[in-house]
């Protein structure tokens, strides 16, 4: 007798593994025009992380949609990627970033909560469970945040858990629209979320992945032109055997190949951690890319990492521009996090301009009184045991 191997799952909750409960969604899905969105998914044994479950809310519904036993998921494909419908997620991110890996494109418009509750001051990463039970009251269950959402059949308190985290992300789009609007900061967040669905952002080029080597800024110029070449090679077999990038080499391996750069099969084996297997099947090949590297112009190489290491002065200044950011913060009723970093002050007291800090709103509420410090027409001043900033005479 062939098992069931569709989970019980609460009375509102729809569970779609089938083409015929996929269609039936779909059409009830169509009047939406604001869908509550969330993936679950694996990535620890892989190179793309693998979609295991999609949840949506609507008004009228909540359903979570098993990817693992649906073939053919164009037809709910095709109302996410509607332009006229509007994507709610929180820290959309992985989610988005699932979605353009597996379909090569980000299906927009969205909305992020976690970025918009930023601006009614809770923290720039706060989690879900945060904003609704700061926001709705309600606390969440969080025993399942590390499931194994590749294993069927999944319980129903899987499915339960999976299903609130869009039944309360539902309550809480209009929510926080609202106060966006009687805070007036209702169009505030339009540059953000644009960044956040341009393609470009999830592209990931195999000429880069020398950059997310850990250590890549100890190397010198020609040994980073090596570890640009095996770091490519090592993305494209990630890629091709879909298998995280560390499981083909390892990235103190890849470091100690681009310092060492080895000419014979001798000089591989005397490289710790290059497992024998890789050495065998992969030795001719490293060699040659190795060779292809370091013979490269070297208008060609990498350029290094710029030393971030600020200077004394540089340091004060940005000691007094973080607790200018601190000041604002509090009365804006923002986290300081949002509106910038420790690290973009120290660009900025550099004499970087291209900042998230001097665009939008955040140029608004703070990048214009940074920029003013730092040009000495404002200056920092106590009154009544609180930290004001006050114009320069003479500087205006």
């Amino acid at each position: 007798m062939k098992r069931n191997m569709t989970p019980p799952t609460p009375d509102d909750v729809r569970y779609v593994d089938t083409p015929e409960a996929l269609n039936a969604l779909c059409r009830d899905l169509q009047p939406a025009k604001v869908l509550s969105l969330d993936t679950e998914f694996i990535r620890e044994k892989t190179y793309s992380a693998r979609l295991c479950l999609i949840q949506i809310a609507t008004d009228d519904l909540i359903a979570c949609v098993d990817p693992l036993k649906l073939t053919d998921l164009e037809p709910l494909m095709a109302i996410l990627y509607d332009p006229q419908r509007l994507k709610v997620l929180h820290a959309a991110g992985q989610d988005l970033e699932i979605f353009h890996d597996r379909y090569g494109r980000i299906p927009a418009p969205v909305f992020d909560t976690q970025i918009a509750a930023a601006l009614l001051g809770f923290s720039d990463q706060a989690g879900y469970g945060t904003v609704v039970e700061g926001l709705l009251g309600v606390s969440l269950e969080k025993g399942h945040a590390r499931t194994d959402w590749a294993r069927r059949p999944l319980e129903a308190e899987q499915i339960a858990y999976a299903a609130d985290d869009v039944r309360y992300l539902h309550r809480l789009y209009p929510l926080i629209r609202e106060r966006l609007a009687a805070a007036g900061r209702s169009d505030w967040l339009d540059e953000d979320f644009r960044a956040l669905v341009d393609p470009a952002r999830y592209r990931r080029p195999d000429e880069e992945a020398w950059r997310r080597v850990s250590g890549h800024g100890r190397l010198k110029p020609r040994q980073l032109a090596i570890l640009q070449g095996l770091a490519a090679w090592r993305e494209k077999q990630a890629r091709e055997r879909d298998k995280p990038r560390k499981w083909i080499l390892s990235d103190d391996v890849l470091l100690d190949l681009a310092r060492r750069a080895p000419k014979s099969h001798a000089d591989l084996e005397r490289i710790r951690g290059l497992p024998p297997q890789v050495l065998k099947q992969h030795g001719d090949t490293l060699l040659a890319v190795i060779a292809e590297a370091a013979s490269r112009p070297k208008e060609t190489w990498p350029t290094p990492p710029k030393s971030m290491r600020p200077t004394p002065e540089q340091e004060g200044l940005a000691d007094l521009l973080m607790a200018c950011v601190r000041i604002l913060g509090q009365q804006h009723g923002i986290s300081p996090a949002t509106l910038t970093t420790r690290k973009e002050i120290e660009r900025l007291v550099r004499g970087e301009r291209d900042l998230n800090l001097l665009q939008g709103w955040r140029r608004k509420l703070a990048g214009e009184t940074l920029l003013e410090l730092l040009q000495g027409r404002l200056a920092l001043r106590v009154e009544d045991a609180r930290v004001i900033a006050v114009p320069v005479e003479g500087r205006a």
